[in-house]
């Protein structure tokens, strides 16, 4: 289908990929994977890799979601820090959590491992919005490097500058272990991993549901029913349309992103050439591209219609962070749904022999690569650190199916109205 938010520098800009169509040859598989985006595909390669035959089923193309549009930041955690996770669950879940989600960057490995050419870069900066903000990022360096031994580095205000080009920020911390790519050639380069170890990849073929009887267990699509061993529901925010009751702990929120023209002053913007993200509830992120143009994201909505003019709904954002290319050409605009948890942490699990990973709540681009190999890991007979992540609580969204979203939207518009006023 036309998708009026796919104008996007990833899709002008990706490695060639050409169309996997279903086929209709042989409908079965160890492993049947619904969506083809960073969950899916990199739990179809460590399944493979592990000697199961793996089928992914995907109903628009690879990376058609948040996977090939997201701001193409790699930011080392959770939503919550460390020291949330420690208060709220102790110090042996919380090192559980830590060795899982900042120690293991399964991107990196799996981009090295594979020669993925996504222009991978290192270094994030997460800048502070208010002086209030960089204290407590200041008390959490110190809690990372006290607890854990991990670095970070504490920028002050008057060295902001090193990173980036605005007077906005009140200082802010640079994370040597994060960094940034683009999001869709990583999926691609994924995606030819995975059936260069066997795994077959069907396009534009709708999953309708999650069988077992009478059918017997597997996926029943437009054409076919894949019959499975196991299935994986990777398709995050439309989880709601394979797996009703697992959508009610998502509410999908649209964000929006631009990408300029090639920039002759892109270094000056950004000297360090780190991913940056602030700390607004409703945050500005932004990096450049290899070819030096301003990727950045701001704003978001909480209708699924998009704006008329995506570009000219994101340019007062980037005009009040860089004001000196306030008037810069804007070449791409584009959008896509994040879909978000009630606590912002990821809805991790199994029922039988499903397994899902969703509500990555816009912090999912390292993170859904390891929830992809932890349940390959668990489907393999070994759940222990599957079981890290699938602890994590959550719950639905109160409100039913027609009243979910909008009460989810009125306390989203709370924070942001708090987050605006100071």
């Amino acid at each position: 289908m036309t998708d009026p938010l796919s104008h996007s520098y990833y899709a002008a800009t990706a490695r060639a990929w050409r169309p996997r169509p279903f086929d209709g040859n042989d409908c079965s598989c160890d492993v049947a994977v619904v969506g083809g985006g960073f969950t899916g595909l990199s739990a179809a390669l460590a399944c493979a890799e592990r000697g199961f035959s793996v089928i992914v089923i995907e109903r628009e193309h690879i990376g058609f979601g948040a996977s090939g549009r997201n701001g193409g930041q790699l930011i080392p955690g959770l939503r919550w820090t460390a020291s949330e996770l420690e208060s709220e669950f102790g110090r042996d879940r919380a090192d559980a959590l830590f060795d899982l989600c900042w120690r293991n960057n399964r991107v990196k490995a799996r981009i090295e491992k594979h020669g993925i050419d996504c222009d991978l870069k290192t270094g994030h900066l997460e800048a502070a919005w208010t002086p209030k903000d960089f204290g407590a990022m200041r008390r959490e360096a110190d809690y990372l490097a006290n607890h854990f031994g991990y670095r970070t580095d504490v920028v002050i205000k008057a060295d902001m500058a090193q990173h980036i080009a605005s007077p906005l920020y009140h200082g802010g911390i640079h994370d040597p272990q994060g960094g940034h790519f683009h999001p869709l050639n990583y999926a691609i380069g994924l995606a030819q991993a995975a059936e260069a170890a066997g795994v077959r990849i069907w396009e534009h073929e709708r999953a309708h549901r999650i069988t077992d009887n009478p059918e017997g267990p597997g996926v029943m699509t437009d054409r076919a029913h894949i019959g499975a061993r196991f299935v994986i529901d990777a398709t995050d925010s439309w989880i709601g349309h394979v797996e009703p009751d697992l959508g009610r702990y998502t509410v999908p929120i649209m964000n929006y992103n631009i990408a300029t023209a090639p920039l002759v002053n892109a270094d000056d913007l950004l000297p360090s050439d780190a991913a940056v993200a602030d700390s607004r509830f409703v945050l500005n992120y932004f990096r450049l591209s290899a070819d030096k143009r301003l990727i950045f994201g701001g704003g978001e909505r909480y209708s699924q219609t998009p704006p008329r003019d995506i570009a000219a709904f994101v340019r007062p954002f980037l005009a009040k962070v860089f004001s000196q290319i306030a008037k810069a050409p804007l070449d791409y605009g584009w959008g896509g749904a994040v879909a978000v948890t009630m606590n912002r942490l990821p809805h991790i699990g199994r029922r039988g022999n499903m397994f899902f990973a969703h509500g990555f709540s816009g912090h999912g681009a390292l993170v859904t690569t390891l929830a992809g190999e932890l349940i390959a890991e668990a489907m393999a007979g070994t759940a222990e650190r599957f079981d890290v992540l699938a602890s994590l609580p959550s719950k639905p969204f109160p409100g039913g199916k027609w009243l979910r979203q909008p009460l989810a939207t009125l306390g989203l518009l709370y924070y942001a109205m708090k987050d605006r006023l100071g």
